[in-house]
Formats: C-alpha cells, structure tokens, sequence
C-alpha cells in the first residue's frame, strides 16, 4: 500500500509534536506500507510570516529583528528536542540558520523598497515550510531513517504565475514528480515534501493558497497514483458540526468528494476547498484522522457516498465574517441581461461572491461577499449601477451563512420544509435562500446573533449525534 501523509501546523506544535509525527509514521512503515509525507508550516508561523511582510512594508526594522530572533528560537529549540545525533543536529541547525538568515535579507529589502510584490511574498512565506521540513526530515534521521527533504517545486509540483493561490500544470507535474520522487519510495526511502510551495516552469516560487498543504498532498498522491491521502488533523474526521459549536457533533465515517466539496466551500475548515480536484479522477481515496488520538473515529471521503435512511443531512456548516448586498428597482423586471451586468462588474473587480439568489419578480438580486470586502463592494457597485435600472442598494453585516449538506436529500421531498420549520420554531428569520442543482446543500441566511441556535436546532431536527457506522454504498 503506497500512501501520502500530510501533517499540519497542529501536529507540529513545537518539538514533542514532531516526535509524535515520527512515532504515527513507524506505525505504519513497520507494516511495510510506502509513504510520502507532506509537512506544513510550525503552528502559527505562516500568520506571523504574513504579518512581518506587512511590517516590512512599514519599514519597521526592529520589527524585523525581533521576529528574526523568535522564529529561530522556535526553530532552534524543536530541532533540540527531535534530534539528539550530534552530526544530524548539526547539519539541521546549519540548514535553519542558513534560511532564517536568508528570510531576514529578503525582508530587509523589503523595508528598504516599502513595498513587497506578490512574487516576493510568495517566496518570503515558503520559508515557513522549509524550516519545519528540514526539522521533521533531521527527526527521521534521527531514528535511522532514510528520509530527503525537498520543497514542492523541487519535488516537481509545477504551476501557473498566479502569485498567492497558484494552479497546478498537473500533465507535467506528474511527469517530474514521477522522476524525482518515485525513485525514493521504490527504494523504501522517506520523501519529506513541503507542503504549500511549488514553483513555476521559469523556477520562481508560488504558494497554492491558504491551507495549500492539503492541495500539495493531493498532486503529489495523483501524480504518483498512491493508494491514499491521509490528513492528520485535531480532529477526530469531519464532523456533523463543529463541536465548539454544538457539543453533541459526530464524526461522520464516510463521505463523498461531492459532499465534502460542498462543506470545504461552506466553511468547514478541516479540509482545503481545493484539496479533491487532483484525486477525484482517479478516485484515490483521502482519510481525515486525528493526530492527538491515531486510533480514534476518521473520516474516508471517496467518490461513493454512503447512505442512512435515517441519516439524509450529513454536516451542518457554517460561515462567518460574510455581508449580504442586494441591488433592487422595479425597472429590473423583465430587464435582460441585468444580472450578468450586476455580476460582470463585480468580477471586473476580483470579488468572490460566496452565494447569490433572485426574486421571481426580478425586482432584486441579493449576493453575499466577504464582509471585509463590504464597504469596496458597495462603492464599486453604487458608482456603476445606482440612478440606472438600479434604484436601491442594501447592505447587511450582521449576518452568517448556513448550510445543510448530504447527498441523502437528493430527490427526498420534504427536506426543505424541514429545515426550515426547525429554524421557524426558534424564532429565527431567515433572510435569503439558496439551493443547487445538485440538491447536495441548502443554504440560507440568518442574523448573527441567531448562529449558534441555528446550528444546534438542525443539528437536533434530523437527529446527527449519533451514525449508524454500518455502512452502505451507492
């Protein structure tokens, strides 16, 4: 069995949750499994490399410095306690050193310019992965392992310039990723691979996005057509809701890539939205596991989904921090292209609109954004739209988006009003609907204040704190 890890910034804590990430891949490396492990960021380091570049910008020097320091503190201090071969120690603190004196010219260029361009930070934030890589692999060694670490674009994950949320060329990925990594695993050796960092074909360095890790597993396990993709988390799977949220949330045992596409767009946190592309085709399956408890429930997202005849809902998501705008005015009816204009501007613009409904009438359009977007959407759409067949435009804050997923609803009559009489009983107003096509989710909106009660009220009415984990696939 040939299988991609990916440990994120969670396992990798400080030192003891390096050592930890060792002991979970003997387990399975004694079993004779091949694995190829995928390493994110230390816990918090990819904010704070965000923040300093901000910093930077300001010139702040002594910002700089300061930062310098702790990160190789940090650093420092997890190699210390991984490894205790004095040759490996050695050549681990000679690689951090060498980074984190590299990241601080960088970032003093960056303050001396006041500027840092979307080329430039993408490479200042792959520092992040290429200190813990280079710890996590000395770890390995440590134990005696055969283990290389390379940077995704060394490791041949190729991609477009998009700067900051890059596409993988995946036809000649696979071919490099082929010829470099695959040698290794044949020869039962560790390939230890950034996670989050690729390279474009003129060998410039790109980021996959925020979470990117995840997408990096993906690639490499499609590119090398493995058996799986295990996601070590804090969590035990993908669960009906999250459980700060409503305590009695579950793990659900199997889900498909089309549902868990749905929650990863919906907010659900625990896997990037991106992360199923690479392997949908070919039907490779992704397991999310828990790295504090590596015998406790999971989750298996593959292209089968499973059904419960009691179970049709499987997750209740939701998303914060969104704003609803709605454009209004009666000589939008009947009024033809309205809505591609409405939506053109917007994309002219680069927003990302989250969820988008109509009224029959025509007579006004609603779309959700970002809120941190808000106040630039509103001037942007009042300067090209007001006085025009455009009278009106809303703006609302103080709201969230919830969503309820399973491909159990699919051509189950019912499930609307069901929803939304659990929601009706708690006094609770919904402001704006949406359903697919595909009748995977229903979405909708209600204020703020009213989320938690949202969440918890369906999470009772269809009756998710418990699955029954005898499964059946369609």
């Amino acid at each position: 069995m040939k299988i991609v890890m990916k440990f994120g910034g969670t396992s990798l804590t400080d030192g003891e949750g390096i050592k930890r990430v060792v002991e979970i891949t003997k387990t399975s490396l004694l079993k004779e499994i091949k694995i190829v492990i995928i390493v994110s960021a230390m816990a918090s380091i990819t904010d704070s490399l965000f923040e300093v570049i901000s910093r930077a910008e300001l010139g702040d020097l002594e910002y700089i410095k300061d930062f310098i320091g702790k990160l190789a503190t940090i650093h420092h201090n997890a190699v210390k306690v991984t490894v205790n071969d004095k040759e490996i120690l050695e050549k681990a603190m000679s690689e951090i050193n060498a980074l984190v004196k590299e990241l601080e010219r960088i970032l003093f260029s960056v303050s001396y310019l006041r500027e840092a361009t979307p080329r430039s930070r993408d490479y200042i934030l792959s520092f992040g992965e290429k200190l813990s890589t280079a710890i996590v692999c000395a770890a390995f060694q440590n134990q005696k392992f055969e283990a290389y670490w390379f940077t995704g674009g060394e490791a041949g994950i190729i991609t477009d310039d998009n700067f900051g949320d890059a596409k993988p060329l995946m036809n000649i990925t696979t071919q490099q990723v082929k010829e470099k990594i695959n040698p290794l695993v044949e020869e039962a050796q560790i390939p230890i691979i950034t996670g989050y960092i690729a390279r474009t074909q003129d060998n410039v360095t790109t980021t996959l996005g925020r979470g990117g890790s995840d997408y990096s597993a993906t690639i490499i396990a499609r590119a090398l057509d493995f058996d799986e993709v295990w996601l070590w988390k804090d969590t035990d799977g993908i669960m009906t809701a999250d459980p700060k949220i409503e305590p009695m949330a579950t793990t659900i045992p199997i889900i498909s890539y089309s549902e868990a596409i749905e929650m990863a767009y919906f907010g659900a946190k625990v896997i990037h939205p991106k992360a199923l592309e690479p392997v949908f085709e070919q039907q490779i399956k992704v397991r999310i596991k828990n790295i504090f408890n590596p015998n406790g429930l999971d989750t298996i997202i593959e292209k089968h989904p499973w059904t419960n005849t009691d179970k049709i809902v499987k997750s209740i998501v939701m998303i914060r921090d969104v704003a609803m705008v709605t454009v209004s005015g009666t000589e939008m009816i009947g009024m033809p292209g309205i809505a591609a204009k409405v939506f053109g501007i917007l994309g002219d613009n680069k927003i990302n609109i989250l969820m988008i409904s109509q009224s029959s009438s025509e007579a006004n359009i609603s779309f959700i954004v970002p809120r941190g977007d808000l106040n630039n959407i509103v001037n942007v759409v009042e300067s090209a739209l007001l006085g025009s067949v455009v009278k009106n435009i809303y703006s609302e804050s103080d709201i969230c988006v919830v969503a309820v997923v399973g491909v159990g609803m699919k051509g189950i009559p019912g499930v609307a009003a069901k929803v939304f009489k659990a929601v009706a009983d708690e006094g609770i107003n919904v402001r704006m609907i949406a359903q697919g096509s595909s009748e995977l989710n229903i979405s909708f909106v209600v204020g703020e204040e009213n989320d938690v009660r949202t969440v918890r009220a369906l999470h009772k009415e269809f009756q998710m704190d418990k699955f029954n984990r005898s499964v059946s696939l369609i």
